[in-house]
């Protein structure tokens, strides 16, 4: 059976038609004789939307029981069962009621896919898993049901849903959205024109996303290479040069140009690794490219060219940005055609930019090296052999030069100058040639014991005889020298490989970089050192250590024994020995990686700061908007009943005065005891709380406590047995504590089933639990509740500014205690209060003693 094809309607905003778009397809294709059934579909009260229900057949949904209340959820086995062609499935973020088949609603939608079934779904543009916090950052309002975007880019076809801000803002106030008591406060918050745009954006560029995906899918599926131009991308490639930084700002400008332009720089390495650039050049050239919008590729190739193309085209690129080549003349003619020349040959329909920069033709050309592939000892080794081999072969030849002829003897002196080579390198063994040649010559050819040769013949074999070994000692010294540069180039990757892993393994990132810079090359010490400038003048600049590892730290660049500068105001300062030039590369790379570090340290220290900023600053905006109707309400009270007992024109009988008097009296006590929470938030805020801890028992402060809540406290069951011991705390701060815990059982239990306030001894402490038998609390949101100046969904403005939970955490934990809810069995919310038992006598003798 194949699997069924999935439609989605993405809506860009709530209201937008994407339900209504559904149901309009589902008509044309029932239309079309095809078998269409609507598996769930949410009409949230809209008129017109379900109109269009109308002439669809509906599967049931299934009623679900949940805590007291009923549940319609889509019938999962019913639509199995009637396997339709299409089925219609809206809001596919839905959670589903505990005891449903599965958690989410697309869980439903993935089931009926594998069993055949074509479905139409929908799902809002906020409700995709990668957007949640973009959406909540931007409108404030959180998404809680979310689907994993995967699931809809899976889908075959995805269709946006939009509309202009302004229409649908005129399409809620038509009330063709929400009913018209909701309508002006979501036009006033969720619905602003701000918002509104934002997620119309949010939504254009994930379609957008989508739309490269497919047009890539279909482009490697049809094996076409050639570049479309459907969009703008400038790739612009790095060699780690100085002139990367006017490479990357030319193509971030020719990006721009365009609507929806995309910049990508990209370095190619060898994959022999044998050519390397500035790690650190390259670190602050993918800090420009991210700073301009772009992004930063590191790819592998033997063939710089080619790797590049590959790239410019598997990225569908339209424009290649590229350096002017930094060889000279001389360096162009014996070096051949430069990778700016072969990549703007066989760029084919990709436009190549080559920009010029100060570096251009500023370069120079360097014959091979022919040294540095073996060890000094190993060259000495071949100047032995070959001063012991050639003597000794030329005396060996000599007894059989009656036997042998020119050839022979030059292929046995080949195979020595070979033997020479691999021992000693390039110098022996060309040393070595050189003189086998003039053996063979005094020796072997005629006339004898002169270096005179009367046969043309025996020229031609010496000659190629000093061509041949001279070639050979060239490539095994060269193999020589690839050899060690592998491998160090190996060393250099496992070095950096452990300190990546030492970085992921959770290290602090600045002291891993300096502890294993110091561990790798054997320093004493290795500090960062940052220039602060003092004044207008570098004169009057300091330096100072922003990160250490081992003793006796440089102060300045100029007592170190090796310094790398990083930036100009940025230097590696390395105390122990000098290191070798062969070493500056990795220490480099290092030193990229400490600059990083720091900075992404220091940006950590300042976006928690900026968290501590934006915490207090919704506190404060909190607290404002919650004591705003909390001051003014009792206030508003006590004022009534006062100026009507003022007032001169109204006869009050005794009973109405005492009345207006309670009254006045219950309201004042409300805001004392809210300016009484605040004050005590702000001493705990601060650890200005004065705590007197003392022996107090349970047992008798409970009754206390509950007599502040009035008739209400009356109706709580105390289950404190005689024989508890007492707990050692502040007996006020208790008293207040159990009043909060109290106050809040009774607000959410239901009217038979009151709470209960229990308490038992364990160990060295006591629990104090308050138990209720309320909606209880998802395990989610178990610390939430501890947050000040909220309500967890509270709206009536009637139940406190949300500090109850929150000063009873921070009174009990002033007091050595703890609170933490806990799920009451069968439903509810347990607020378990632990404090430390009062020492008794027993144990104060012992301690005595």
């Amino acid at each position: 059976m194949s699997r069924g094809r999935l439609r989605v309607y993405l809506g860009a905003a709530p209201g937008v038609g994407k339900t209504y778009a559904m149901l309009d397809e589902a008509h044309r294709r029932a239309a079309r004789g095809t078998d269409v059934v609507v598996g769930v579909v949410e009409t949230h009260g809209r008129v017109h939307t379900a109109e269009l229900l109308e002439g669809l057949e509906i599967v049931p949904t299934r009623a679900v029981s949940y805590r007291d209340r009923t549940f319609p959820e889509i019938d999962l086995g019913a639509l199995l069962a009637r396997h339709p062609q299409v089925a219609l499935v809206d809001e596919l973020a839905h959670t589903n009621i505990p005891g449903s088949r599965h958690d989410k609603r697309w869980q439903d939608v993935e089931t009926l896919l594998d069993a055949g079934i074509d479905v139409l779904a929908t799902v809002n543009i906020q409700h995709l898993d990668s957007l949640n916090d973009v959406v909540e950052a931007v409108t404030g309002v959180p998404a809680r049901e979310t689907v994993p975007d995967e699931v809809v880019r899976r889908a075959d076809q995805v269709e946006l849903v939009d509309m202009a801000p302004e229409a649908l803002r005129r399409r809620m106030a038509h009330g063709n959205v929400y009913p018209p008591d909701r309508i002006d406060a979501a036009l006033g918050n969720y619905f602003r024109i701000g918002n509104l745009t934002a997620l119309r954006e949010l939504a254009l560029l994930w379609m957008a996303g989508k739309v490269d995906e497919q047009l890539d899918a279909y482009r490697a599926e049809h094996g076409i290479s050639r570049r479309w131009e459907t969009r703008e991308r400038v790739v612009v490639a790095l060699t780690g040069g100085p002139e990367g930084e006017t490479l990357i700002r030319r193509g971030a400008r020719i990006a721009a140009r365009a609507s929806g332009g995309e910049l990508l720089a990209v370095h190619v390495t060898r994959s022999d690794g044998l050519i390397s650039a500035s790690a650190a050049a390259l670190q602050q050239q993918r800090e420009l490219v991210e700073s301009l919008g772009g992004s930063y590729h590191h790819v592998i190739g033997q063939h710089i060219p080619h790797t590049l193309l590959e790239f410019a085209r598997g990225e569908n690129a339209s424009q290649l940005v590229l350096g002017a080549s930094r060889r000279t003349w001389l360096g162009t003619i014996l070096g051949g055609r430069g990778v700016t020349a072969e990549v703007t040959r066989a760029s084919g329909q990709i436009d190549v930019h080559i920009v010029p920069h100060d570096q251009a033709g500023k370069g120079y050309y360097r014959l091979p090296e022919l040294a540095g592939g073996l060890t000094p000892r190993r060259r000495i080794a071949g100047a032995i052999l070959a001063a012991v081999a050639l003597p000794a072969l030329t005396i060996g030849l000599s007894r059989l030069r009656g036997d042998l002829d020119l050839a022979s003897c030059l292929l046995l002196y080949l195979t020595v100058v070979v033997g020479i080579a691999v021992v000693g390198g390039l110098y022996p063994a060309v040393f070595a040639a050189i003189s086998a040649s003039l053996l063979a010559d005094w020796f072997f050819t005629e006339p004898l014991h002169t270096l005179y040769m009367s046969n043309p013949a025996n020229v031609l074999a010496i000659i190629v005889f000093v061509l041949v070994a001279a070639t050979v000692s060239v490539i095994v010294d060269i193999a020589a020298r690839r050899t060690r540069e592998a491998a160090r180039a190996k060393a250099e990757a496992h070095t950096l490989a452990t300190l990546s892993g030492s970085l992921v393994a959770g290290q602090d990132a600045l002291s891993a970089v300096l502890d294993r810079i110091s561990e790798t090359f054997g320093m004493l010490s290795v500090t960062l050192l940052e220039r602060r400038t003092m004044g207008v003048t570098r004169a009057t600049d300091t330096w100072t250590v922003v990160g250490v590892s081992g003793p006796d730290p440089c102060l300045l660049p100029e007592d170190a024994d090796t310094a790398v500068p990083i930036r100009p105001d940025l230097h590696l300062a390395l105390r122990g020995r000098v290191l070798p030039g062969a070493d500056r590369g990795v220490l480099t790379a290092f030193a990229a990686q400490a600059a990083v570090a720091l900075d992404r340290h220091r940006l950590a220290v300042q976006a928690a700061q900026a968290a501590e900023l934006a915490e207090a600053d919704r506190a404060r905006t909190a607290l404002l908007s919650a004591v705003s109707h909390e001051l003014r309400s009792p206030l508003a009270s006590a004022k009534t009943a006062v100026s009507s007992l003022r007032a001169s024109d109204v006869f009050w009988t005794r009973h109405d005065q005492t009345e207006l008097l309670a009254t006045a009296d219950e309201s004042l006590d409300r805001l004392t005891r809210l300016v009484e929470n605040l004050l005590d938030m702000s001493r705990l805020q601060a650890g200005a709380l004065h705590v007197s801890t003392q022996p107090v028992a349970l047992g008798e402060l409970v009754p206390l406590a509950l007599d502040q809540l009035g008739p209400a406290g009356h109706s709580v069951d105390i289950r404190i047995s005689q024989t508890l011991p007492e707990v050692s705390a502040d007996p006020h701060l208790l008293e207040r504590i159990i009043a909060n815990l109290a106050a809040n059982a009774i607000r959410h239990a239901p009217a038979d089933q009151p709470p209960v306030i229990t308490a038992s001894a364990l160990g060295n402490r006591v629990e104090l639990r308050v138990i209720d038998r309320g909606p209880g609390i998802p395990e989610t949101d178990h610390e939430r509740v501890f947050a000040p100046f909220q309500r967890l969904g509270d709206r009536d403005n009637t139940t406190g500014v949300g500090l109850g939970l929150a000063l009873s955490r921070g009174l009990s934990e002033a007091m050595e205690g703890k609170l933490a809810p806990e799920e009451t069995p069968g439903g509810g919310v347990t607020m378990v209060l632990s404090l430390p038992a009062a020492p008794t006598d027993a144990g104060v003798a012992e301690v005595e003693a």
